[in-house]
């Protein structure tokens, strides 16, 4: 990298999954949109062709006059190629293909285990970490033999386990997960406080918030703008409109079943007397089954919904349908902001400005005091050149640290699992979700589920499993 007093030059970006169709054309625009930084994305991914056809679409987005970044797309064939020399690693892959995902999701159903998300908690997403690790397993050695001291952002699904795996395997690794839901909570605090005080330019980067907590399951236990404590605002919010739950008037949800009325974490607030900060899609899916995951009748009357493998495969067509009409010059990437804080945090990490954001780190530093030291939690932390420092957030009233902890000691056992290939290891994972647990399967029934999911998954495993 070459520096100047306000710009940055020649940085070198691996993209590991740079096939993206999506979050790669997000990552584009935000980059063409920064005009202090520039350099070279090097894009790696088991489909090359996809790769390929990101490397033309974006060199196609640095033409444009109004693209302010100018950054030279290209391809790798190797993770020593698309490593060597890089300066930061992004890490953005789907592990397995829908298929999977399709035995993720809805294979549980057969126990009574509806599950709205399934690439996190639950049987879905431990299934789905026992395919990625081994990947990330491959990327972390990687990591350690080519580009040491590269800054690591990681946003690939289950991101606990993701990050805990890069640890585990290459301790000196500087690696950080980044997730988009607190910012969807500070949203809905920005649109309550804005109704509230008569208010309509309310930025979200000033609802300035606490956080604690494990990804998708985030909670604040602070919360203010310009001074003012939200809390009280929030709750006499949720007195007032209970049971409509707040719809934000202009919501960039892909599809319906990405929407949801923020009732499930409403009533979170009224029984653990902190704000939960994710979508309700994820809060769901880490509390016992028999509450908001009862079945699909409980999850409309929550207004949430379950989304389908079967719409994810049709919108990934029209992902499909979309790349082929950047690839040719039918349409163009839409050059508008897109929220993400990505390209601001290797900013400050380049040394041009400072940032504070929620971050996935291990809690070495007790930042969350009463959460395990192994545990990957995830916090605020201020973003500065080169440094990443945790905010301390202080501690989990008991009741959520309750139930936040099956899910910590679960990322234990499956990280285990997936390095022994230790089918024991994921059953007692299974009895030990709130959400098979809620359900009071029988172990004789958990365990067949587990044989039906890995044989479902198996081609993305190692040997020991077969």
């Amino acid at each position: 990298m070459r520096y100047s007093e306000d710009q940055v030059k020649d940085i070198q970006i691996a993209y590991i999954g740079g096939g993206s169709r999506g979050w790669a054309w997000t990552f584009m625009t935000d980059l063409a949109l920064e005009p202090s930084m520039s350099g070279t994305i090097r894009l790696y991914d088991i489909d090359e062709r996809a790769a390929k056809a990101n490397e033309i679409i974006g060199n196609r987005v640095s033409e444009r006059e109004e693209a302010v970044g100018k950054w030279e797309y290209k391809t790798c064939g190797s993770l020593e190629t698309v490593l060597t020399g890089a300066d930061f690693v992004v890490i953005s892959i789907l592990p397995g293909t829908f298929d999977e995902m399709e035995v993720d999701v809805h294979m549980p159903e057969r126990l009574g285990v509806w599950q709205s998300v399934g690439d996190t908690a639950g049987p879905g997403g431990m299934i789905r970490a026992l395919r990625t690790i081994p990947m990330f397993v491959e990327i972390a050695e990687a990591i350690r033999d080519y580009a040491p001291d590269a800054w690591v952002i990681n946003y690939t699904n289950p991101m606990s386990l993701c990050v805990k795996t890069l640890y585990h395997v290459f301790p000196r690794i500087k690696a950080f997960g980044c997730c988009h839901e607190v910012f969807g909570t500070q949203k809905v605090l920005k649109g309550i406080a804005e109704e509230t005080f008569g208010l309509t330019d309310i930025r979200r980067q000033d609802i300035h918030v606490n956080v604690l907590g494990i990804n998708h399951f985030t909670w604040f236990d602070y919360a203010s703008y310009k001074g003012i404590d939200l809390f009280p605002v929030y709750r006499d919010y949720i007195d007032q409109h209970f049971e409509e739950g707040y719809w934000e008037n202009d919501r960039n949800w892909a599809n319906i079943c990405f929407a949801c009325s923020h009732r499930v974490k409403f009533d979170l607030f009224r029984r653990y007397g902190m704000i939960a900060a994710a979508g309700d899609r994820h809060l769901a899916e880490f509390m016992p089954g028999n509450e908001y995951l009862k079945d699909p009748e409980t999850v409309k009357s929550w207004k949430y919904a379950l989304t389908t493998v079967k719409w994810r495969k049709e919108d990934l067509q029209d992902r499909l349908d979309k790349s082929r009409r950047l690839l040719e010059g039918q349409e163009e990437v839409d050059l508008s902001p897109t929220g993400e804080e990505g390209i601001l945090l290797i900013k400050a990490l380049c040394g041009l400005g400072r940032m504070v954001s929620n971050v996935n780190i291990p809690n070495t530093n007790l930042q969350i005091s009463n959460l395990p030291a192994g545990a990957v939690v995830e916090t605020n932390a201020i973003f500065d050149r080169d440094s990443i420092r945790p905010v301390f957030a202080g501690s989990l009233n008991e009741e959520v640290r309750g139930l936040i902890m099956p899910h910590v000691e679960n990322h234990e056992y499956i990280l285990e699992a997936a390095l022994t290939c230790n089918k024991e290891l994921v059953v007692k994972a299974f009895l030990n979700d709130p959400n098979v647990a809620g359900k009071k399967c029988s172990e004789e029934d958990v365990r067949a589920l587990v044989d039906d999911m890995i044989q479902g998954t198996i081609r993305y495993l190692p040997d020991g499993w077969k």
